[in-house]
């Protein structure tokens, strides 16, 4: 505070003490007694063991609620009605196309980096490969629309000259997708996480995930508040972020403890649950907030992918600079 004079008296002094301090005690009397958070089955990452050992209930000082959805668009949606405060491991695309559309959220952490865990799978009795991929055309293929997925395979049709508006592209969940393949319903789905490892039992991938990376396809999960929440109760999102940050270090310590934890909550069995982990990145506090992350490359790739998804008619237009919905205050604060 500017002092504007010496001679302020002691009861000014004292008025002025209790204003400074009514922010900070209204916000602890109005801290929620519980808050939403979004979040994945069939898709295990390390914070699980604090989401079920309860180390965000108790560090957070409330109880928190996890609600799982079947996409990234479907937790939007929720964050939007206001039923979600926190989406953890929201996927890129969806968070790119709800701001571009309006909704106020902000990108807060990159929870998982998983180029291998993310891919479109062709049926074995369809014989169509990277040679041919052309012959995709007329035929059906399975994906979640609006997400990561949807973009890896808009990406990788658009690579192999495949025109993707003769393709009939049918709107599935992961779950979905595996089904219609093991039946013979779609040449090709496409999913992430435990709905791809039943589709390989029927197929082989299109493209593998060094090819993609090699043209320019990043694949990795964020973590996203609602505007409303982080301008309300910002520490409670540093501390959400602070919790994950100690979970990953815990289960980069010692995995072997956290693996069967991780493979109850995620709703797989151990082994497949492992060997999903093993394809996952989970980046540190040190590593988002460099350059690499979100000092500037999370930005500039965010543009490219909205950028392209008007360029396929997937959107009606781009924000000309998407900055501002990324924020790595919160994750500056983490120790």
């Amino acid at each position: 505070m500017r002092k504007h004079c010496l001679t302020i008296n002691l009861a000014v002094i004292m008025a002025l003490l209790i204003l400074a301090a009514a922010p900070t005690m209204v916000a602890a009397k109005d801290k929620p007694k519980e808050i939403t958070v979004a979040y994945f089955l069939e898709w295990p990452t390390a914070n699980q063991v604090a989401q079920i050992e309860k180390w965000y209930d108790e560090k957070m000082g409330l109880k928190v609620n996890w609600r799982a959805f079947g996409n990234g668009n479907e937790m939007s949606a929720a964050m939007a009605s206001g039923d979600v405060q926190i989406a953890y491991s929201q996927g890129l695309v969806p968070y790119v196309v709800a701001v571009s559309k309006g909704l106020p959220l902000q990108l807060v952490g990159v929870a998982v980096s998983y180029a291998e865990n993310d891919n479109c799978v062709v049926h074995d009795d369809c014989g169509v490969t990277k040679a041919n991929a052309a012959d995709l055309e007329g035929k059906k293929v399975a994906t979640p629309i609006g997400n990561v997925t949807h973009y890896k395979l808009l990406r990788t049709l658009d690579h192999l000259g495949v025109d993707a508006s003769k393709v009939k592209i049918l709107p599935m969940n992961g779950a979905e997708g595996a089904a219609a393949l093991s039946r013979g319903d779609v040449c090709m789905a496409c999913a992430f996480g435990g709905p791809l490892t039943r589709m390989k039992q029927y197929g082989s991938v299109l493209m593998t995930a060094k090819e993609q990376e090699a043209i320019g396809i990043r694949v990795f999960d964020v973590i996203s508040v609602t505007k409303k929440f982080a301008d309300e109760y910002p520490e409670l999102v540093t501390t959400f972020l602070q919790v994950t940050e100690d979970a990953n270090r815990a289960y980069a310590k010692d995995p072997t403890h956290a693996r069967p934890i991780i493979a109850k909550a995620s709703g797989m069995t151990l082994a497949d649950s492992n060997a999903m982990l093993a394809l996952f990145d989970f980046p540190s506090r040190e590593e988002q907030l460099s350059e690499e992350w979100l000092g500037g490359t999370v930005q500039s790739f965010v543009k490219g992918v909205a950028d392209f998804f008007v360029e396929q008619k997937q959107l009606p237009k781009a924000l000309d600079d998407y900055s501002p919905y990324i924020n790595a205050d919160f994750m500056k604060k983490v120790q």
